[in-house]
């Protein structure tokens, strides 16, 4: 199981301070939890995608690059990567370039967004999301696997000849995962493809999302890429801990009242009850997370939201501290001995490669003048020199 924190990059004032942080104070401070996510023993830290005030992650393969050359071996992705106002083109491009000054410790997470006015800005027509999703994907997943691509289809101009620029490294493209929170026809898309699915279960009942999540493992079985045990799922979840729940509860609140998504909405307990939100003591989300399995099955990622609502910068890395001390050491323990031995292993780039080479020697693709597609062939055994 990994496990990781994720931040949708919002802005936000504090509604205990009164303060509201700068960008660039944001920028700084996203950093710097992705360092301390690292230094308390998590797998991943991801970034969203918003080209809208109160959001700043509008490149974030700019920022998942820094953070790759600042860490280790923490996985940098994304939550979400548009697939619909994003040129896949270009995904492909900035992606491969991400993955291999990452050294391979990339993926990323593709949606369609929910923010309506983003698809006019990128011209593009909202009430052409879904297909235009569909299509996107299929020509990335293609640009990523053909060294030369001819393609034509109803939302951007023909490829002819053409060449995406830098090939995957190891030639194993990034691994994706499909994000949503209503459509089958995403759930069947990550299928399809035998992609992971993420069911970032933040806002709605557990109910909703187990019904997602087993269609794409029937699914996923039904096109031969393993069995529905195998299927590769990812969950988020939004945690505030304290050491005594009390703590927790009267220090979030306010912060809940507030936030942008749910604040004025629900109240928190009920909000609690309903969702994966986790309010308490370490113990108590630990037993919540636990509840996750026991209705969706084993899973291979499990995403946090820490940093939401104007939280301060100390108390989100306090906050670290304590997710990556308390709890998730108990759940890597406790999972572990429960899970099935048939579940798939978390998806890396270092299993992809062993999956695809054995022990030989990965393919490192090189230009080429005198071919046309710029890529050298070849055995995909052979270091060609």
């Amino acid at each position: 199981m990994q496990f990781g924190v994720f931040s949708v990059s919002d802005i936000t004032r504090d509604p205990v301070s009164g303060e509201t942080p700068s960008e660039a104070e944001r920028i700084d401070a996203i950093v710097q939890i992705a360092e301390k996510a690292e230094e308390v023993g998590l797998d991943v830290f991801a970034i969203g995608e918003h080209h809208n005030p109160p959001f700043f992650s509008s490149a974030p393969t700019t920022l998942l690059a820094h953070i790759a050359a600042k860490t280790k071996r923490l996985i940098v992705s994304t939550a979400t990567t548009l697939i619909t106002t994003n040129d896949p083109v270009r995904i492909a491009e900035e992606y491969a370039m991400l993955q291999h000054l990452a050294k391979g410790r990339m993926d990323l997470m593709l949606g369609r967004g929910n923010t309506a006015p983003v698809y006019p800005w990128f011209g593009q027509d909202i009430r052409q999301s879904l297909p235009l999703a569909l299509e996107n994907y299929n020509l990335l997943h293609r640009l990523w696997r053909e060294d030369v691509v001819d393609w034509e289809g109803k939302f951007r101009t023909p490829l002819q000849g053409f060449t995406s620029t830098p090939r995957p490294l190891d030639d194993v493209p990034p691994f994706v995962w499909h994000g949503s929170i209503r459509t089958p026809e995403i759930a069947e898309q990550a299928a399809y493809y035998g992609d992971g699915f993420f069911a970032n279960n933040i806002f709605w009942p557990k109910e909703h999302y187990m019904r997602l999540i087993k269609f794409y493992r029937q699914r996923y079985a039904h096109y031969g890429h393993g069995t529905e045990k195998q299927a590769v799922v990812g969950l988020g979840g939004q945690a505030y801990i304290a050491k005594r729940s009390q703590d927790a509860i009267k220090e979030f609140r306010p912060y809940f009242n507030e936030a942008p998504v749910y604040g004025h909405g629900p109240r928190m307990e009920d909000f609690m009850e309903q969702t994966p939100l986790s309010v308490g003591s370490p113990q108590e989300v630990i037993d919540k997370t636990l509840t996750f399995r026991e209705h969706f099955g084993d899973y291979q990622r499990q995403m946090f939201l820490m940093d939401h609502a104007g939280l301060p910068l100390k108390t989100v890395l306090n906050q670290l501290d304590l997710l990556g001390e308390e709890v998730v050491p108990v759940l890597r323990k406790e999972i572990e001995s429960r899970q099935d031995p048939e579940t798939a292993k978390p998806p890396t780039h270092a299993l992809r490669v062993t999956e695809k080479y054995g022990d030989q020697p990965a393919r490192q693709p090189r230009p080429n003048a005198n071919r046309g597609d710029n890529v050298t062939g070849g055995s995909p055994y052979q270091d060609n020199k």
